[in-house]
């Protein structure tokens, strides 16, 4: 039997009307004289009534059909009566009695249920993955993710931009991420790199003068992975000529605008808030901070410089900072609960956390003994500090101190639970450091990559003091996640050797990594920035999920494999030998 309609096509308006159906069997229920069977498509679920005063073959044949069985169903749609009509359910007011059926197949019972909420380890889901992605919470994500690249590529189309495919196969690049390397067969020994994403290629687009490129583009990187991380992922890049800073900001506020009332019907406020990186990790102690509640970390450096606290003191004279959250209301915290924090605290690199407990006739703590009247006094204005607060307090190098009462300040909003889940809250980060130091190769490393722009002001420190030059580069962030990331780029070949010379690269590596863009920035490039974001964040934000693996078809676990089809796998000693390559024994 031919489909002729989808589950949730269906209405009282055809009621009277003969349909064919085609689905899974989501649940049967036999009721002696009637059979029902909830049938369930890509579309939804509607109910089918075996009777067999309507269709004796095909009530005897559901019978026997279970869970998960393919079936065609033939019948007339009919209006439920009043008494059992379900509002819950979209095909709510109407049944259709069969007349006819064809098990199209059966099927095994399955390892778990095809329904939502389901308690079942993610290795098993991952292992079925095809039964998995039938549960509607899981279709449901990936309709969502479907809706929101259609209406990316809509809107930009609209806005002048063109699709531009760029090549997966290409170039290893020394800098960010390891590389996942391809062997050639006709290059014996050589190799190509899997793109960790388009970003060479889409500058050098500018230079053809597209103006306007943008892609849905698949990137791969060969590193740890978390709840927020793949090594292949989906990401949407964009570029764009004569364009700065302010340009950007309109065009991504104005996208995740569309993005949010298309994909799931919200009305998102714009312009976002901005927030510089100093900022952001003085009061947020995070490059990507969560807006959606307070408890802001306060400086307390100067204030706290020259008490007989060694601890304060002593990290200050050595060039450290002093800073300290109030958890408002958290002075009924028990000793255990403090020691917790204390224990987050030496996991992020302290080497311990001072407190106070504020109550209504005392201070308690080892710490206030070292302090004069004043400076208590001081400090508890600085942190607007009342009876029943907890004052948690951080001294060390400013690195150190914003990852530890970062971290704290986050384990907080969720023991509190401060924060609103239902809430979207965008801001963007600017000011970036162009560089920063790896004590570990003892050079310079870009912070965002090494093709952003340093600010015009800041073009003297490159000589003097590179650590002190901010970088024209951006990130969108959304509940503490960062889901997009650019920059104004370099488009100069003079100023990107600086930049080279500045991270360690000699002319030689340089040309030998980059000479086809430095010969092409040679050949009037136009001013240019773009942006990327990352799909799968972006969407599983969207759709209230915990982890981007929810909103990839078929993800790799954390240790990067694939449980439905066991890769990665070994290869023949004879595709090996093409390659000229040889495995090493452990």
């Amino acid at each position: 039997m031919k489909r002729t309609h989808s589950a949730t096509e269906l209405t009282v308006d055809h009621a009277g009307q003969e349909v064919v159906l085609n689905g899974w069997v989501d649940t049967r229920r036999d009721h002696g004289g009637l059979i029902f069977i909830d049938l369930r498509d890509r579309s939804g679920i509607i109910q089918i009534v075996f009777s067999p005063e309507v269709g004796e073959e095909a009530f005897h044949l559901a019978e026997q059909v279970r869970s998960e069985y393919v079936i065609a169903v033939r019948g007339e749609v009919r209006r439920r009566p009043k008494d059992t009509e379900n509002p819950n359910l979209k095909t709510g007011l109407i049944e259709v009695y069969a007349r006819q059926m064809e098990v199209l197949n059966p099927a095994k019972t399955p390892p778990f249920y095809i329904e939502d909420g389901i308690d079942v380890d993610e290795t098993l889901r991952l292992r079925y993955r095809y039964l998995d992605l039938r549960r509607p919470e899981m279709r449901d994500c990936l309709l969502l993710r479907h809706r929101v690249v259609q209406t990316m590529r809509s809107f930009l189309d609209q806005r002048g931009f063109i699709e531009i495919e760029t090549p997966i196969l290409t170039k290893s690049s020394p800098e960010g991420a390891r590389d996942y390397l391809v062997p050639s067969r006709i290059h014996p020994g050589e190799f190509y790199a899997l793109p960790q994403s388009p970003q060479i290629f889409k500058q050098i687009l500018m230079v053809a003068g597209m103006e306007k490129y943008f892609q849905i583009a698949r990137c791969f990187r060969d590193e740890d992975l978390r709840a927020d991380r793949q090594p292949e992922f989906t990401q949407l890049d964009m570029e764009m000529s004569f364009v700065d800073e302010e340009d950007v900001y309109a065009l991504v506020e104005d996208l995740m605008a569309v993005l949010f009332k298309e994909g799931i019907g919200l009305d998102i406020p714009t312009p976002f808030p901005r927030i510089t990186y100093d900022e952001a990790m003085l009061k947020y102690g995070s490059d990507k901070p969560d807006m959606r509640f307070g408890l802001e970390i306060i400086d307390l450096t100067e204030l706290v410089k020259d008490v007989e606290f060694k601890v304060f003191s002593s990290a200050v004279h050595s060039g450290g900072v002093v800073r300290a959250i109030n958890a408002k209301g958290c002075a009924v915290f028990s000793r255990r609960e403090i020691d917790e924090l204390t224990q987050i605290a030496i996991d992020n690199g302290a080497k311990g956390m001072a407190w106070i407990i504020v109550t209504e006739n005392e201070l308690r703590s080892p710490i206030t003994k070292f302090f004069s009247e004043e400076q208590m006094n001081r400090v508890l204005q600085a942190l607007d500090a009342k009876p029943g607060d907890l004052l948690l307090f951080s001294a060390d190098s400013p690195e150190t101190v914003a990852r530890v009462l970062g971290t704290i300040r986050l384990e907080l909003g969720k023991r509190l639970k401060l924060i609103d889940e239902s809430v979207f809250s965008f801001v963007w980060v600017t000011e970036f450091p162009l560089l920063e130091w790896d004590e570990e190769e003892k050079r310079y490393v870009a912070v965002h990559h090494m093709f952003t722009s340093p600010r015009a002001e800041d073009i003297p420190h490159l000589e003097e003091n590179p650590l002190q030059a901010r970088s024209r580069a951006y990130d969108l962030i959304l509940n503490g996640t960062e889901i997009g990331g650019g920059s104004i780029r370099i488009h100069r070949r003079d100023w990107q050797e600086k930049m080279f010379r500045l991270v360690g690269l000699s002319p030689e590596e340089a040309y030998d990594k980059f000479g086809y863009m430095l010969d092409a920035f040679e050949y009037g490039t136009p001013p240019h920035g773009g942006i990327a974001f990352g799909v799968d964040r972006l969407v599983m934000i969207m759709a209230g999920r915990s982890s981007i693996r929810d909103v990839i078809a078929f993800p790799k676990t954390q240790s990067a494999s694939c449980l439905l089809t066991q890769a990665p796998s070994p290869v023949s000693p004879k595709q090996l030998r093409e390659l000229s390559l040889r495995v090493r024994e452990k």
